[in-house]
This record gives structure tokens, C-alpha cells and sequence, in this order.
């Protein structure tokens, strides 16, 4: 990809300069250069896209364990004996997977009372049982408080629970506790450019920042941390310097978790349906009732649906299933084309597969299901 990339600069006439660079004055950027040496660039125009990193928390003796992020783990060329993940988020559920796939014994130590935080009880309580048939060690509501030792040789994660504290041994250490935004040390005060409370860089609907001629877009604008996002956030710029109206306002962006089946969603949970007071009709599917999963055998996971009893619109979508990242884009594209959900219901799907299973989902909703 790297590659790609570099020879399309070529191609379109663009300069690539590899190095660091911070703000020294307004729309003025001083760069460390890779090779040795600066170079200062003044321009009218000014993109921020410097993204996120890992975020490695403040827990005593973290930091001198050399923990790895992503990034270090997708660089191993060894296979770890015993894998702790320190996080049972997005990050963290893929890559225990893939670890105890590959034949390591991994832990899962995540601080709140189920995987997957933002997800719903029943999706979280579905990707529990998977991780525990895979053989995965789960330490939930549990809260780090030290770490010992050096990951790659030997690392003791001390921890709080409610039956109180206990030690998790493993080989390796891999922290998955979320980002933090790469907008510190690089000039933004000196440039006019505002932060938020958390660090991310202010912008409005347009992706303009408090800086005049000064956009910023992706993760480092707070937007959903998917690459999809990031992609609509340059066509949302884009646009608006070419003289149309487009704005970040009520994008609906799905996303897929890549576990085994998968996870995907777009729109409304029915948490977040409660939360704002939205009434909804909830249908259900377990996948063992799509047959395209039995061809397969695959079974696991399940089909839920949130829709408007009033209007009929589908509010919200979720599956967990093999071939979940496509089926989202079938109701996602529903949804924006304010299809009804019965038209999903009525429509003849091809047979046999997983997007088939729609047309039982949608036939499910009932007035009982309110909520």
C-alpha cells in the first residue's frame, strides 16, 4: 500500500517529503527531515491528518515493560507463549483471536463488565461465549493496578477484582486501551489551531479548524476511528473547496469488527435507542436460521434489527456472523435509499446466502417487540 501510494504522488506530480514537522508560525511548517536536515514549507492551504497512536496507560511499571500496540504485534516474527491483552475492545477482541488461532494462550483483561463496551449485553454476552469455545482466558471487571517484568520474556500483570487482586502471567503484553491523538508537540497553539478537552483538533460540520485555511480530517478530528471515515472526511473537504455543500453531519458509517464471524453494525443499538428516548421494534435471528450458514458451518452469532413503528424506517442493524461486513452494506444502502424495512422483507434475495437471512429478520417484527 505504502508503495501505491508513493507511486501515485509520482504520477499526479506530488511532492512526498518523509520527516517531522511542527507549526513554527501561522500556515508555516518547519520539517525535520528523514535523511538529515529542514526544510520550512509556507503555504495558503493547510491539511492536518497526523491521526492517533496507542495509547499506553499510566499504570506503574507499564511503560518500562515495553508493552506492544498493534503496530509491534503485527511485526512479530515469533509466536508469543502466553499473549496478555491489556483492553477488551475492537483492537483487543482481534487481536486475541488471531493470537490464540495461532496457537498462543492469550488473556483478555478488560476493566468494565463485558467485551465490546459500545456494543449491546446480547452482542457482548455472544462474543464472550466465542472467545471462551476458542479457549480464551477472560478476566472482566478487572482493573490493572501494576506490571512487572518485560514483555517478549516474562511480564506479571497485578490486577484488582471484586474477589481482590491477583497476578495474570504471560509471556507478552499487549495493550489495546484505546488512542490518543497525535496533536501534541506540533506547533497547533503557535498555528491558532484549538484542541478539545481530549486533545483532538476543533473543526465544525466542514472539517474547518479555528485556523483560517486550516482543515484537519480523520482520526485526529474525532472522527469514527475507521479507515472508511477518514476516506469520507477527504471527500467531505474536498468538495467543499470545489463549491458544494457537504458536511459531516448525520453520516451514517458503519463498521465491521474482523473476529470470527465477524461483527458488524450501522445506526442505532438498542442502548443507544434507550438512551435517547427512541421508540423502536427490535427483530431478531439467530444465525443457525440463516441456511447459508448451515451450508457453511457456521451458526454462531445472530441478526438484530431496530425499526421505527411509525414510519417503518430501520433505525439500526447488527450482525454477528460469518460474512457480517457484507450483509451490513445491504441495510446500510436500505437505509440510506429510506427504504421501509419491508421492502428488504419482500425483496427476493438470492438463495442460499447470509444476506438471504434478511428477509426472515425482517419478517419476524412484531408489536410485542417494543421498546
Amino acid at each position: 500500500m505504502v508503495a501505491i501510494h508513493q507511486t501515485r504522488f509520482a504520477a499526479n506530480g506530488l511532492e512526498f517529503i518523509l520527516g517531522e514537522g511542527r507549526f513554527i508560525a501561522p500556515m508555516t511548517i518547519e520539517v525535520w527531515l528523514a535523511e538529515g536536515g529542514t526544510r520550512r514549507l509556507e503555504a495558503e492551504r493547510v491539511f492536518l491528518d497526523v491521526g492517533t497512536h496507542a495509547t499506553v496507560p499510566d499504570i506503574p511499571g507499564l511503560a518500562a515493560a515495553a508493552p506492544l500496540t498493534h503496530v509491534e504485534a503485527l511485526e512479530l516474527d515469533r509466536l508469543p507463549a502466553h499473549l496478555v491483552v491489556l483492553g477488551g475492545g475492537y483492537v483487543g477482541l482481534e487481536m486475541a483471536q488471531a493470537f490464540r488461532r495461532f496457537g498462543s494462550e492469550v488473556t483478555v483483561v478488560e476493566r468494565g463488565p463485558q467485551l465490546a463496551a459500545r456494543e449491546d449485553p446480547d452482542v457482548a454476552a455472544a462474543i464472550r461465549t466465542i472467545f471462551l469455545e476458542d479457549g480464551i482466558e477472560l478476566a472482566l471487571d478487572t482493573e490493572p493496578v501494576g506490571v512487572e517484568g518485560s514483555s517478549g520474556e516474562k511480564v506479571r500483570l497485578r490486577v484488582a477484582t471484586n474477589d481482590g487482586e491477583r497476578v495474570i502471567e504471560g509471556s507478552d503484553l499487549l495493550v489495546a486501551a484505546g488512542r490518543t491523538p497525535n496533536t501534541d508537540g506540533i506547533g497547533l497553539d503557535v498555528a491558532g489551531v484549538e484542541l478539545d478537552p481530549r486533545g483532538y483538533v476543533k473543526v465544525d460540520e466542514r472539517l474547518e479548524t479555528t485556523a483560517p485555511g486550516v482543515w484537519a480530517m480523520g482520526e485526529c478530528a474525532g472522527s469514527p476511528q475507521f479507515t472508511h471515515a477518514a476516506v469520507d472526511d477527504f471527500r467531505v473537504v474536498r468538495d467543499n473547496l470545489a463549491g458544494q455543500d457537504r458536511t459531516t453531519r448525520d453520516r451514517l458509517i458503519p463498521y465491521c469488527v474482523f473476529i470470527d464471524p465477524e461483527l458488524a453494525r450501522v445506526g442505532l443499538s438498542e442502548r443507544e435507542a434507550e438512551r435517547r428516548g427512541i421508540k423502536a421494534q427490535v427483530a431478531r435471528l439467530p444465525m443457525n436460521a440463516v441456511l447459508r450458514a448451515r451450508t457453511i458451518g457456521e451458526t454462531r452469532g445472530f441478526m438484530k434489527a431496530l425499526i421505527d413503528p411509525h414510519s417503518e424506517d430501520i433505525l439500526g442493524f447488527a450482525m454477528l456472523g460469518a460474512e457480517a461486513g457484507e450483509v451490513v452494506a445491504v441495510v446500510q444502502t436500505a437505509m440510506l435509499a429510506e427504504l421501509r424495512y419491508t421492502g428488504l422483507r419482500d425483496a427476493i434475495l438470492t438463495h442460499p446466502t447470509m444476506a438471504e437471512g434478511l428477509n426472515e429478520l425482517f419478517a419476524s417484527v412484531s408489536d410485542q417487540e417494543k421498546r
